[in-house]
């Protein structure tokens, strides 16, 4: 299993545990929509935000809005909602930042996993900036563009061009 996966589903359990069984992410869900702030789209079955702690400039995390523990599990309206919303945030991206190169991560429960407190979810990130030697020597990441203005840039509310790191 990925390291990154198994360091959510710890982080996810834990959270469970000291919220009554609550998700993490269904939480981050929650308190992201009353804000505002880091939404970049949202339809009828998933949200599109920049996370809080974003690795990298313009990260986006596409959530279902309601809590499934695997992305095998959607159904046809739920897979279309999917990729209505996936379709708006590339077009975004692309417009917004000069079309960028991408990667995208589909972060789904294990699949001999129990039924737990997982939340499945996908993660887009552009590859504006280069990981260098603090980021591999640390595990730690610098990222320039703070998530609240990447929304803004992504929603056309301010130009990309004046903040624009150089590409290396």
């Amino acid at each position: 299993m990925p390291l990154r996966i198994l360091e959510e589903r710890e982080g996810m359990r834990a959270h469970a545990e000291q919220r009554e069984g609550e998700c993490l992410f269904c939480e981050i869900l929650r308190r992201e929509l009353a804000s505002g702030r880091r939404v970049v789209a949202e339809n009828g079955g998933f949200v599109a935000l920049e996370p809080y702690a974003a690795r990298f400039p313009f990260e986006t995390w596409l959530l279902p809005k309601v809590h499934a523990r695997a992305f095998e599990t959607l159904s046809d309206a739920d897979r279309a909602a999917l990729a209505a919303i996936l379709k708006d945030v590339l077009g975004r991206v692309d417009r917004m930042l000069d079309d960028p190169s991408f990667n995208y991560y589909i972060h789904t429960a294990p699949v001999r996993e129990p039924e737990g407190t997982f939340h499945w979810h996908l993660e887009i990130t552009p590859r504006l900036t280069e990981i260098a030697g603090f980021e591999r020597g640390t595990g730690f990441y610098i990222n320039p563009v703070v998530p609240e203005d990447a929304a803004a840039i992504l929603k056309g509310e301010i130009r990309w061009a004046a903040t624009k790191p150089s590409r290396t």
